[in-house]
């Protein structure tokens, strides 16, 4: 019998809505026969007396009679039996109350009948009534909802009416966890859902009306709702999408639920509630990675990642986990971060009961004895190379960490990674560095260029490793570009929910800069599959999408907060958006392409880009001439030699670094080419 209660409960939840109503009106006819019944017994002690086919007939008739009217006026069964509420509880209290009141009143008038009535029974027949109506729908509300034990449903709160009014988009298990959290948090009123369900429209579940989604503005007017909170966790990011959209221009706050998980646990906590994720902004759902691409450089391997807590460094450890290499090699330069990563990796190993070794090693990537010791000792099979300084305006001001770090440091763990066998070594690079207009990405454009020299070589002669023979090339350079990330230290979604906050103003530093952006676990999972893909010195380029203006960005993230921006047509609006100026070295475009060179591979939002490139000898001899002018700050030298070594390096006319000002350098450097303006190239 046990075995059969999941279906029959399944059963009776796939019932069509009018089935359900006319089976609850029969068992509420039988539950007022039976407290009838019940109430003339403990009057009476005797079963003979009573005669419900006889000469009690007629009040047996006259009670469903008299209750039935008011239970559907009440709303007693458009109430969502699994869903039921405190405050349908209490609509029945007061329907079974009222046909108690009517069915004495009937017995008064017409209870002169040779059949004994005892005025009595009544009182009888209201508590046994209460007892059986509304205890088999707590009973059937635990029964559906599988949690026959939390009676924390049951508490009768009164609501303050000094409670911010909150209605919840999503009427299912997800949004009636979240009331039942608000009522008990006692924070928020909720007043109302919204659902796309037709069939849920005008009715009440967990004591609130259910309005569609084309009668929002009209639910807003009839209970006051000041914020909307979504609880749809598993709809679509294209879904998502379109509900923030059509909720964008109405005045109310929107805010969303926690992850599906918790919900699925049952810890929703209305602290919780988070602003709306940037990502349903966006509206593109991640493609599911291919296992067998993801797990290639990966299980049953020894894998180190550089940069391991940073943004991108610490999701790839994170993806990198679930594949189950036997060791893991956490490489940072920051103490902290090394620590932060080493905790929570630590953490999940031990949730999961995970079988792998975790290695943080604290130590920079311009540490070439480092860098090979590690490699050495460990064996290592595959490395990610995410270590860089990725702040564009901050590696202007400071141009010789700038190359020392991302070009210099990638030469060093590239030419580690031949001298120690590694088999797989895949370079997080960017969209900055297509046509550069920065230090930044001209360097990662560098970095590049190192990765591709090396890969075409058999025999490499190292760079700057006096002494030692050609080293045998059995390593895969492979590199993986894509644009912003959300969520990354840098990003301006933070900055622009602070300054939200503080009431404003949003800086933008142009009203017509766009970007591309991609979430930070999407992004881990395309480059661990990309740098499956590789034959030796590929660039892989991630599909981004459709690119985002900022300001348009800004005054989306300001309308959801359920603010108005302040602007010359509205000047009573609440947050203003204020345009700085592009900073040193930014550029109102990003690209994902050097060349029109772009082929498709077996994954379907990764491309394969074909690039020019320098011979390895010919790449060696400007890489020290390079080195040579950062060691003496002779950053005019170094300028010349970008422009040389990176094709489109279309630097502002003045120098910035901070160091070479100091020292009273030429700011203004003559023939420096205009910066052209840069044409998005559309990945599809």
């Amino acid at each position: 019998m046990k075995g059969n209660l999941p279906s029959l409960r399944q059963r009776l939840l796939t019932l069509p809505r009018s089935n359900k109503r006319l089976l609850q009106v029969a068992v509420d006819v039988l539950l007022i026969w039976l407290a009838l019944w019940l109430a003339f017994y403990i009057r009476l002690d005797d079963i003979s007396v009573i005669q419900p086919f006889g000469a009690h007939a007629w009040l047996f008739l006259a009670a469903p009679a008299v209750a039935l009217p008011l239970f559907i006026r009440m709303g007693m069964y458009r109430a969502v039996m699994r869903y039921l509420g405190n405050e349908a509880l209490v609509s029945i209290a007061k329907a079974v109350t009222f046909s108690a009141l009517l069915l004495t009143l009937v017995i008064f008038l017409y209870g002169d009948t040779p059949a004994l009535v005892p005025r009595s029974i009544v009182f009888n027949y209201w508590w046994l009534s209460l007892l059986l109506i509304g205890g088999l729908r707590v009973a059937m509300r635990q029964y559906f909802t599988g949690d026959w034990f939390n009676l924390a449903t049951l508490s009768f709160v009164q609501q303050d009416d000094s409670q911010p009014r909150v209605a919840i988009y999503g009427a299912g298990i997800a949004g009636n966890q979240l009331a039942k959290a608000l009522r008990m948090d006692r924070t928020m009123r909720p007043v109302a859902f919204i659902d796309d369900d037709r069939s849920l429209a005008r009715r009440v579940i967990a004591g609130l009306p259910v309005y569609r989604p084309r009668h929002i503005q009209r639910m807003i007017e009839e209970t006051g709702a000041e914020e909307i909170l979504l609880a749809i966790p598993s709809a679509s990011r294209a879904r998502r999408r379109e509900i923030l959209e059509m909720l964008e221009p109405l005045p109310v706050h929107v805010r969303s639920m926690p992850g599906f998980m918790d919900l699925a646990n049952g810890r929703v906590k209305v602290s919780d509630l988070q602003e709306v994720d940037i990502a349903d902004l966006l509206g593109r759902d991640a493609v599911e990675p291919q296992a067998e691409l993801f797990e290639r450089c990966i299980r049953g391997q020894v894998v180190m990642v550089t940069g391991a807590g940073g943004s991108i460094g610490s999701e790839l450890c994170r993806q990198i986990l679930a594949s189950e290499p036997t060791t893991l090699i956490l490489f940072e330069h920051s103490e902290f971060n090394l620590y932060s990563i080493q905790i929570e990796l630590e953490q999940r190993i031990r949730q999961e009961q995970l079988k792998l070794r975790l290695v943080p090693i604290l130590g920079s990537v311009r540490n070439a004895s480092r860098m090979l010791d590690v490699m050495r000792s460990w064996r290592v099979d595959t490395v990610y190379h995410a270590a860089a300084y990725k702040h564009v305006p901050m590696v202007e001001h400071n141009i010789a960490e700038g190359v020392l770090n991302n070009t210099l440091g990638t030469l060093h763990t590239a030419q580690s990674a031949l001298r120690a066998g590694v088999r797989n070594f895949v370079l997080i690079s960017t969209d900055k560095a297509v046509r550069p207009t920065n230090v930044m990405g001209s360097t990662k454009r560098m970095a590049e260029l190192v990765l591709q020299a090396l890969a075409a070589e058999k025999q490499v002669a190292l760079y700057d490793v006096p002494g030692e023979a050609p080293v045998t090339n059995r390593t895969r350079f492979t590199m993986v570009r894509f644009g912003n990330v959300l969520g990354s230290s840098g990003s301006v979604i933070p900055l622009f929910r602070q300054q939200i906050k503080r009431g404003g103003p949003i800086t933008v530093t142009h009203p017509e800069i766009t970007r591309y952006f991609m979430t930070i676990p999407e992004a881990a999972q395309l480059v661990i599959q990309a740098g499956s893909m590789g034959t030796g010195g590929d660039v892989f380029v991630l599909d981004m999408g459709e690119p985002v203006k900022i300001a348009q960005l800004a005054e989306k993230m300001v309308h959801l907060s359920g603010l108005s921006v302040r602007s010359k047509h509205k000047p009573d609006g609440d947050i203003a958006i204020e345009f700085s100026g592009l900073r040193p070295g930014e550029k109102l475009y990003e690209e994902l392409l050097i060349g029109d060179n772009v082929l498709p591979t077996e994954h379907s939002m990764i491309m394969r880009a074909n690039e020019d490139h320098l011979p390895w000898e010919e790449l060696k001899a400007l890489l020290a001439q390079l080195i040579a002018a950062i060691k003496v700050d002779d950053y005019l030298q170094v300028r010349e030699l970008l422009l040389q070594l990176v094709s489109g390096y279309t630097p502002d006319a003045e120098i910035v670094d901070l160091i070479y000002r100091q020292r009273g350098g030429a700011i203004s450097i003559p023939q420096v080419p205009a910066r052209p303006q840069a044409v998005v190239a559309k990945v599809s």
